[in-house]
């Protein structure tokens, strides 16, 4: 590179750098993306653990003031193992309704994503759709299913959904990065299923590793010297965040191996994902259908929230635009 890329790049990384630096204080994730939260210097120092540690604090602040959304049984098996089953989640009509809007929804419109052997197909849950779908709006509007999302998210606000199929490819000779053990993010957060089929252990299951939620000295030992050299990782999954855990390294941090949550349909799981996680491996080409979804805000912004219509709808309309330009710029790539 001559004087004038060198100069060039310079004066980017001079023009960002407050942006960079504001990024530490919210969800940002990416070693490789934020030369901040990416330097071994200040991950030697201490930034990326004490992110871990701050975010952690502010989460759990904000999911007790929100205890009484969820049941106290429920609460002491998700401190436990970091993920709930609540089977029979809806009564047998609703749920009936619930599959036929489900199936009508994928049916008229969806997002197709191949990783690796898994072809995924996702159908927003939107206004637009519930206007068509009383079962669907019965169940993402309930209560009863706010509360559980909002506690284990531990912040007010409406998650969003969509309806998911996921299928084994036997044609694609690639890996499923979601089949390594990993977790999503640094902070605390939610996604959940209700499992439209029952889904044993040749329907590529669920895995979790129960208890990897918390926060311990080894975890946090083995988040520190991940850190040093995350931002230069071969795996770009490692690099953008999400951290992968070999077998090796959940013994390290005196974790159990990923188990399957195998369950019948009608069952809600609900999951912190910033527990180490993955996607079970198909034996055979049937369907796994549930209504997906997830949480992901700020860790750091002590506020608890608000459950408004007016900012989900914005919310949506933004991920809407963003997945229309997403879906371009691959449509550009394979042209």
């Amino acid at each position: 590179m001559g004087k004038s890329g060198r100069g060039m790049r310079k004066a980017v990384g001079i023009a960002l750098a407050p942006l960079w630096a504001l990024q530490v204080f919210t969800g940002a994730k990416s070693f490789r993306a934020n030369p901040i939260i990416g330097s071994r210097a200040l991950n030697g120092l201490g930034l990326h653990v004490a992110r871990k540690a701050l975010a952690h604090a502010f989460t759990a602040a904000r999911r007790f003031a929100l205890s009484p959304l969820a049941p106290a049984e429920l609460r002491r098996r998700f401190a436990r193992d970091g993920y709930v089953l609540i089977e029979d989640f809806l009564p047998s009509d609703a749920f009936a309704a619930v599959c036929a809007e489900a199936d009508a929804l994928a049916a008229g419109q969806g997002l197709r994503i191949q990783e690796g052997d898994t072809r995924t197909e996702l159908a927003l849950i939107d206004d637009e759709a519930l206007a068509h779908a009383p079962a669907l709006a019965g169940l993402v509007k309930s209560g009863r299913f706010l509360g559980l999302c909002n506690y284990i998210g531990a912040r007010l606000k409406h998650p969003f959904c969509q309806v998911q199929t996921i299928r084994r490819d036997f044609a694609a000779n690639e890996s499923d990065p979601q089949k390594s053990t990993h977790s999503d993010t640094f902070h605390p957060t939610l996604k959940g299923w209700l499992f439209l089929d029952d889904v044993d252990e040749a329907r590529a299951p669920f895995h979790y590793v129960p208890g990897s939620h918390r926060l311990t000295a080894k975890r946090m030992a083995w988040e520190y010297r991940q850190s040093l050299n995350a931002r230069r990782a071969s795996d770009p999954h490692v690099a953008a965040g999400s951290l992968r855990a070999g077998p090796e390294d959940l013994e390290a941090m005196g974790l159990p191996p990923a188990i399957p949550i195998v369950a019948r349909a009608n069952t809600l799981v609900l999951a912190d994902t910033m527990g180490f996680h993955r996607r079970g491996e198909a034996r055979d080409d049937r369907a796994r259908r549930a209504i997906y979804f997830w949480m992901r805000t700020n860790p750091f912004n002590p506020v608890l929230g608000f459950r408004s219509n007016a900012w989900r709808k914005l919310e949506l309309r933004v991920f809407k635009a963003l997945r229309y330009r997403s879906e371009r710029a691959k449509a550009k790539r394979a042209a």
